[in-house]
């Protein structure tokens, strides 16, 4: 899935295996994971990772393990093995780009990263049901406290038995399997990354995305420019990374931050936007023409509230 993951990095995307025959037939378990959650760079990815009940322990076989306990080159074997068993399991992933979630938790009406992990998580298993996979189980790892997310799922998801734990990849075989989904697709995203902005020769030593890592650091000060900030490949809602432009980049001063248009129009000397859907017009806007006989032999006039 190379390809598909460096088309667009400014927006967000799905990838996913053919789903088994007998996925349809008999009943399935269900692992959802993420990679990705907590680096101020590249995206967040989200994974699942399905197969009949009656397997479990095939996939067991494949010694599949939370990802974060794995090598790079352990996880990419595991993977090959996990798509080379499409007879009997089936994955999908959902590519948040950190365009995505930045935007989304920088709007106007604020939507963290809890409910945008829980949407996409929920957007997984209803696609798996569209896809026709017979649910029975569904088991996440924990975001925001367990109790609250699981009560969440199944009143999503009636009918299927939801378990939440913290630590399920290290818990379950399927949120392993969906862990190192995630974490593949993550770490090809970041190592592929395309950058639509013209950056020259760019240093691909990031580190570990981590805000804490000095690499990391040092690769967000070599690309900070000045008055435009970061390329698409930074989560720019990052409180790392807004602290850098706001101690590096040039000042920009918004005058709705501290004062309201009104305001801001009056110590300027100026005529606010608002003032011309206002009840009452400033004086220098009043209407001085003649209303047209049009109106006046109609005894129309106008009004200001209904």
């Amino acid at each position: 899935f190379r390809v598909a993951l460096i088309a667009d990095n400014s927006v967000s995307c799905r990838l996913s295996s053919s789903t088994p025959d007998v996925c349809k037939t008999e009943d399935c378990c269900l692992g959802i994971d993420e990679a990705g959650r907590g680096p101020v760079l590249g995206p967040m990815v989200y994974g699942i990772c399905f197969c009949p009940v009656s397997r479990k322990e095939d996939l067991k076989n494949l010694k599949v393990a939370d990802s974060k306990t794995l090598t790079e080159a352990e996880r990419e074997n595991l993977f090959l093995k996990i798509d080379e068993a499409k007879d009997f399991v089936g994955w999908a992933l959902q590519i948040l780009s950190p365009n995505t979630i930045s935007t989304s938790m920088l709007q106007r009406a604020k939507y963290n990263l809890n409910a945008l992990s829980h949407d996409a998580a929920i957007g997984l298993v209803q696609y798996a049901l569209d896809c026709g996979v017979q649910l029975k189980e569904v088991f996440v790892d924990t975001v925001g406290p367990a109790e609250k997310y699981q009560e969440k799922l199944s009143q999503r998801f009636p009918g299927v038995e939801v378990t939440v734990r913290p630590k399920a990849d290290s818990l379950f075989p399927i949120v392993s399997a969906a862990s190192i989904c995630a974490k593949v697709a993550r770490d090809h995203a970041v190592k592929s990354w395309k950058f639509a902005e013209d950056l020259g020769e760019v240093d691909r030593d990031y580190g570990s995305g981590y805000p804490n890592d000095p690499k990391t650091k040092s690769w967000l000060l070599k690309f900070l420019e000045p008055v435009f900030g970061y390329p698409q490949f930074v989560r720019f809602s990052w409180s790392t990374a807004q602290t850098l432009m706001d101690s590096k980049a040039v000042a920009v001063h918004w005058d709705d931050d501290e004062e309201d248009g009104e305001k801001t129009a009056a110590r300027q000397n100026n005529t606010s936007m608002l003032s011309y859907f206002s009840r009452s017009k400033p004086s220098e806007l009043a209407h001085t023409r003649d209303t047209h006989r049009f109106f006046t032999e109609r005894k129309l006039q106008s009004i200001n509230t209904l």
